[in-house]
């Protein structure tokens, strides 16, 4: 199915319902015109990272189902698909052939070789301060080779990721076929996943580095034109960076949306959040949660130290069953800046002010992403993260198909449900219209319409009480 501006669904594959098969039965009797795109998270074999450690993207893990399974859910809704352009997995084929044959494999040049990157002498500790890093050490990895001798490589994310070298033939016709498979079945939108990693140059910090990122995401949007797909990059960092790469054309994610809609729940100043949403493009996805944690690298600079501060700490005070360690190392944690909850636990479990937060991201520039854990209005899920020691876990609840049954069934789900249902179906929203906001002494307007200002949707809200309400071309809906 061709893009549309509808809402997206983030799920894994065996999320909502034990496989696929389960996942559509799920949405047809449960979300039918809720949304209109899902992004499946990895649904590859994998070794690792709930699937962000593909060993290949030709095949669907027999857990999860077939290719028939994802084209059949390509038939009502448009569909994404990850790619992992930093890395792929220390146990696909083409690494392990690496280890055996050494530099005579036909895979050598995918990988990125630690020891024959640096000059003779290095690095130094210069150079590995100098790198954007997601460890507490060199982004390097050790493994002995079928003869005895050591390869070490560069690795980033965690062990089972092995860094690809993005400027190899190899490499490009790896992700090239990958892309080619994609189309084949249904993808509508590539996700690039931890892009900004994946150029590696001397005397730089590897972390989106210019101008050579730029030739690489022309590359692989070239590539996806070609298979009538789009990309779409992945960072989470400071705002300037997914706003220069929407200075290009691109879509881009708006990762800070989350932190500054708490940070206006928490506190009632709405100012930060009114400014970023008037800055904001159209062509974008807004968030509130995801399969990751809530980004605080995200709004440095949109929101200070000390509201930052503020936020961190009303979370942890407000919110329901969080704790700090659970996104601290102690709990498996590569990326300690973000913070590890379900966005219903964040907010308290308050069913107000949980859907005043939906209908802002709904209102907010661009098409809302919403994770399964969300849609649902899920708490933390403290026996998961406790049988796991994994942190992110606690927003990663294995729902079963009668669970979901009962969940729609709460009044806070099924308001959801029919928010995102009037957000679907309103030209309002279109994304070659126009973002408005008044303000007001007491209260202020998120307004929405299309190019004509034919169809204008508002979203009015009062902040001293979590009280709004939405207008759609003249009919009022309160939920």
């Amino acid at each position: 199915m061709k893009f549309s501006n509808k809402v997206m669904l983030i799920t894994y594959p065996d999320s909502l319902g034990s496989n696929l098969e389960s996942l559509n039965r799920v949405i047809q009797s449960y979300l039918k015109g809720a949304i209109g795109g899902i992004h499946i998270l990895p649904f590859f074999p994998s070794t690792g990272d709930r699937g962000f450690s593909p060993t290949r993207y030709d095949q669907v893990d027999p857990q999860f189902g077939t290719w028939n399974n994802i084209e059949q859910l390509s038939q009502s809704y448009y569909l994404m698909f990850d790619l992992m352009v930093n890395h792929l997995s220390r146990m696909s084929i083409e690494f392990q052939d690496y280890l055996r044959q050494g530099e005579t494999s036909p895979y050598a040049d995918m990988f990125i070789n630690w020891d024959k990157f640096w000059p003779r002498g290095r690095p130094s500790q210069k150079d590995i301060d100098l790198i954007y890093k997601r460890k507490d050490r060199s982004p390097k990895k050790t493994f002995e080779r079928a003869d005895g001798s050591n390869l070490t490589v560069w690795n980033t994310f965690g062990e089972e990721q092995i860094d690809l070298n993005v400027s190899s033939a190899a490499t490009q016709r790896f992700l090239s076929e990958a892309i080619n498979s994609f189309s084949n079945h249904g993808c509508t939108i590539v996700r690039l996943d931890a892009f900004a990693y994946a150029i590696k140059k001397l005397d730089a910090n590897d972390f989106f580095v210019e101008p050579e990122i730029w030739d690489l995401l022309k590359w692989l949007s070239d590539q996806a034109a070609k298979n009538q797909m789009m990309i779409l990059p992945e960072i989470h960092e400071r705002s300037e960076f997914p706003r220069k790469v929407a200075d290009k054309g691109y879509f881009t994610y708006d990762f800070a949306l989350p932190m500054l809609v708490l940070y206006f729940l928490y506190s009632q100043d709405s100012g930060p959040l009114i400014k970023w949403l008037l800055s904001s493009p159209m062509q974008q996805f807004t968030t509130l949660d995801t399969h990751d944690g809530l980004g605080v690298v995200d709004v440095q600079g949109l929101l200070s130290d000390d509201q930052i501060s503020f936020t961190t700490d009303q979370l942890y005070s407000r919110g329901s069953n969080e704790k700090r360690i659970y996104s601290g190392p102690e709990y498996k944690n590569l990326d300690i800046y973000q913070i590890n909850t379900t966005y219903y636990s964040a907010v308290g479990e308050k069913d107000n002010w949980y859907l005043l937060a939906r209908a802002i991201q709904i209102f907010a520039p661009g098409i809302p992403q919403i994770y399964y854990v969300g849609l649902l209005a899920g708490k933390n899920d403290l026996n998961l993260l406790s049988q796991t020691t994994e942190g992110r876990n606690i927003n990663r609840h294995y729902y079963d198909e009668d669970e979901v049954a009962q969940d729609v069934q709460r009044p806070v789900v099924a308001k959801l449900l029919h928010l995102l249902r009037l957000r679907n179906t309103s030209p309002a929203f279109s994304l070659d219209g126009h973002f408005t906001v008044t303000q007001g002494s007491n209260s202020f307007d998120l307004i929405r319409s299309d190019a004509s200002a034919t169809h204008t949707a508002k979203l009015h809200v009062e902040p001293a009480t979590y009280q709004f309400q939405i207008t759609i071309d003249g009919s009022v809906f309160t939920l």
